[in-house]
């Protein structure tokens, strides 16, 4: 039974969203300002945080760098926020989802059911994926560079096993879009450019000249055997 951690001042609202998650079998951790969210986060090692940029005590923007520093748990933004540069603020401190407020509770349970979901299934029947001096190991869900264990995001994670699988095919931002969020998901392909980009960066933090991940004009993106 999966963990959420539900961040949300407007109280109301955070115990519809702790019934609704219940109903579907969910436990659920409740905090109301960035102080408790920090701490439950700490102590109750949540599987999944639903967080909501405006609290009283703390811009959730920055709970979610304080978070990404040490940890790649999987984060659903939900906020009143509907501008683009905040949704892509989030997206490159590492989240992977964004719902804007007012929103159907149901469509909350989806969208969480779909990270959980990629998080944790299979993407190849091998276990150990190669690519040049990348390697994955899908049954350890670990990824490395060069030895170097990297830092990925569940989405990151899900990008790059896709890329890894299939190297030197072109994948289009909505193919990824869709292997990374689940079939039907009604995303914004521009998501898939920052995680793209999030990605390039822990590469080179490592290799400053790996350039396994190109962009394919037109298309979107693929990974070179020879990057």
């Amino acid at each position: 039974m999966a963990k959420i951690l539900i961040v949300e001042d407007e109280l109301n609202l955070n115990q519809i969203l702790q019934d609704y998650l219940h109903h579907f079998g969910y436990q659920t951790v409740s905090a109301v300002t960035g102080a408790e969210a920090l701490s439950f986060w700490k102590e109750e090692k949540p599987d999944l945080i639903l967080l909501d940029l405006n609290l009283p005590d703390m811009d959730g923007l920055d709970i979610m760098r304080e978070i990404r520093r040490i940890d790649t748990v999987p984060i659903v933004i939900v906020t009143a926020r509907d501008a683009e540069i905040e949704r892509l603020i989030g997206l490159e401190l590492g989240s992977d989802d964004y719902i804007s407020k007012p929103f159907s509770p149901r469509e909350v349970v989806a969208r969480i059911k779909a990270v959980l979901r990629r998080v944790g299934q299979p993407i190849a029947p091998s276990t150990i994926l190669r690519l040049g001096n990348l390697q994955m190991d899908l049954r350890g869900h670990t990824a490395s560079l060069n030895g170097v264990e990297l830092e990925l995001t569940p989405a990151e994670y899900e990008i790059l096993a896709q890329f890894m699988t299939e190297p030197d095919r072109a994948f289009t931002r909505l193919e990824l879009l869709e292997a990374t969020q689940g079939g039907g998901y009604e995303g914004y392909e521009r998501t898939i450019d920052i995680h793209i980009k999030n990605l390039r960066q822990k590469l080179k933090a490592i290799d400053p000249e790996n350039n396994a991940i190109q962009t394919v004009f037109g298309i979107g993106y693929r990974a070179m055997r020879k990057g």
